[in-house]
Parts: structure tokens; sequence; C-alpha cells
């Protein structure tokens, strides 16, 4: 039944130019249904002197409040991460996200108590959401989050303050970009 509902959304893309590379974000007038860092371009090298970018390179002429919410909120994570925590989020709409089956609750646990700059181990997730011996189910759950960034899987590290694996092993740079990104962020 939710992949039916799904599939009969009206999905639209929108794609940005971001110092991770192009990220494709789509979704419809629900909310967003999925973020997709392509890694087309290695990471840009982060300097204090000038603000990041993130800017729309293709857009439908017409984009749903929801998809709007998200480019800003992506626009200011890059140039303004501190900023984000007062931001709305967009509303979304993948059925990974929907209910109250292990990888929803554990994404919305990562999304609600892991903030900005801060990084959680696997087994402590589990114990937040509730099941401290699922930590491998944790690592699962972080591999089926559709929304990478808005909720924020690359904050998750093992226990033994190793970054641990990021796209399934393929983005591991960029999770190391991104919480030096946060850190200085958050220093800055």
């Amino acid at each position: 039944m939710k992949k039916q509902r799904e599939s009969q959304c009206t999905q639209k893309t929108i794609s940005l130019l971001s110092p991770l590379g192009t990220i494709q974000v789509r979704g419809c007038e629900n909310g967003v249904h999925t973020i997709q860092i392509l890694m087309d371009v290695a990471p840009a090298e982060r300097s204090g002197e000038a603000p990041l970018s993130c800017v729309v390179n293709d857009s439908p002429a017409e984009t749903s409040p929801e998809l709007q919410r998200c480019v800003e909120w992506l626009q200011a994570y890059f140039s303004e991460p501190q900023t984000t925590g007062s931001l709305p989020l967009p509303a979304f709409h993948h059925p990974a996200l929907q209910g109250d089956a292990f990888t929803s609750r554990v994404l919305q646990v990562l999304l609600r108590d892991v903030k900005f700059g801060e990084t959680v181990s696997y087994k402590r997730l589990a114990e937040m959401a509730g099941t401290p011996r699922a930590v491998r189910a944790v690592g699962g759950a972080m591999r089926r989050n559709p929304v990478p960034l808005l909720i924020p899987c690359h904050r998750v590290i093992s226990s033994s303050g190793q970054s641990g694996p990021y796209m399934s092993g393929k983005g591991d740079h960029l999770k190391q970009w991104l919480l030096t990104h946060e850190r200085q962020g958050r220093e800055g």
C-alpha cells in the first residue's frame, strides 16, 4: 500500500552543485522522497575564508514548497551550517520514514537527538532507539536512509571513534568532509 501511494506521486528532481559534488533531491507535493549524492567530483577544500556554496543547477519550472524548503536547508548547511538547527526541515515522503518500523525509529531518533557537530556511536544510537543489542541493525538503518544530510547518518561513528563506512564504503571521504565541515562550523 505504501509503495502504491508513493508511486502515485508526481515526483520532481532538483539538482544542486555542492562542495560534495552534485546532489539530486527528489520529491513531490507531500515531501522529500530521496537525496542522492552523486560523487561526481572530489569534495571541495574547506577554507575558513570564503563560505562554501550550494547552488541550484537544474530545477523544474514549478517545485513544491517542501522541495524548496529542502533546497534552502541544504544551501544553509553548506554556507552557514550553524544556522540549520533553527531552519524547518521539509516533510519526508518515503516509506522507510513512515510508521514505527525499526529503520524509521532509528532515523527519527538520530534526527531528533544528535545535533549539528555531534557524533554518536552505532551502539549508543541502538540504545537511544530502545534496542541496545541491535548495533548491526543500526548500521543497516543508516544504509537505508533515503535522505542523507537531512537525517545525518554521517554523524554515526564506531565505538572506537573511527568514522566508519558511508554510502556503503564508497563515500568514506565524504563522511570525513562532512564531520570536519560541522566541526569547523561549530567552532566558527
